[in-house]
């Protein structure tokens, strides 16, 4: 496993070896960060294969290889179809996506992603973004922040949690990670306390960079962008995303059950490859934030013709 100062790779060869790399291909790397997969990625390409990362992180820019057959671009996934055709790309072989918080974003303080530090409410993974947690604590109305709480971090309690954020910004405004901290503290056992908070910072979290609505704009282009018989290989860390990439490439869609046409024949764009793999106790006793990562492979297939 290569480890960096920046952010420790997840899956690393299982993921890439999920691509099932050609080394003329086209692959992306969709969530770049201190660009462990990229590296492994690049070193199985040929002089003639390509490989485009996106990262909206500016933080991640420092990290961005030089190597004539790698183009990083600054975005959010979410556009992956328009930066590809931007770059002259309408089909490639393969997407990899480690989703989730980088390590150097839980470990930069003022970030306000990890419980463990003091800072501002903020948690945008790109600072360009004008809503940040700040807003969503202060600003958000009380129906508002229950449905990100029971919906997002699936506690049980969230009416109870949004009233008293409610109540305390009334007195004055909740600015830090802190203040945050203590309201939702009076509200579990002390040896619940940490696993309830991240829960809860990670609902905040993926209102402030909309990331439900990213993962599913960035699946639904990936049946257009991957080419017949290229690949899938996603990683993900809560059940909210697994649940979104595991119905995907088993239905074809997010919710209800598979369409099909007048054949009987599902319509899907992929098929699984292999069966869930998570890390090994080893990977997860070297780097902790592996403990709840599942990767996901799927391969392109032609759609049936009615």
């Amino acid at each position: 496993m290569e480890t960096t100062n920046y952010h420790v790779p997840v899956l690393l060869n299982e993921s890439v070896e999920g691509l099932n790399i050609q080394p003329d291909g086209i692959y992306v790397d969709v969530t770049f960060g201190g660009g462990g997969h990229s590296k492994l990625i690049l070193s199985k390409l040929s002089e003639k294969g390509k490989l485009f990362a996106f990262d909206q992180d500016p933080d991640a820019q420092q990290n961005a290889i030089k190597d004539d057959r790698f183009t990083l671009i600054p975005e959010n996934f979410k556009y992956l179809k328009r930066f590809l055709r931007f770059y002259g790309v309408r089909q490639v072989d393969g997407v990899l996506g480690d989703f989730g918080v980088s390590s150097h974003q839980f470990n930069e303080a003022d970030r306000g992603f990890s419980i463990r530090f003091d800072a501002r409410l903020d948690m945008r993974m790109n600072p360009k973004e004008v809503l940040d947690a700040y807003h969503i604590v202060n600003t958000y109305e009380e129906a508002q922040l229950t449905q990100i709480i029971r919906d997002y971090a699936e506690i049980r309690i969230a009416s109870k949690i949004a009233s008293a954020i409610v109540a305390q910004r009334q007195i004055a405004p909740i600015e830090t990670t802190l203040q945050l901290n203590e309201i939702v503290a009076s509200f579990f056992s002390e040896r619940k306390l940490n696993k309830m908070l991240a829960m809860f910072y990670q609902a905040l979290r993926i209102e402030v960079n909309q990331e439900i609505e990213a993962l599913k704009a960035f699946l639904e282009q990936t049946e257009e962008v991957v080419r017949p018989g290229g690949r899938l290989s996603l990683i993900s860390y809560h059940s909210l995303e697994d649940r979104l990439v595991k119905r995907f490439i088993r239905n074809g869609k997010f919710q209800g059950d598979t369409e099909k046409d007048f054949y009987g024949n599902p319509l899907v764009a992929f098929k699984k490859v292999g069966k869930l793999i998570t890390p090994t106790p080893e990977e997860i006793q070297l780097n902790s934030r592996a403990r709840s990562a599942k990767l996901r492979i799927a391969e392109r297939i032609e759609k049936p013709i009615s």
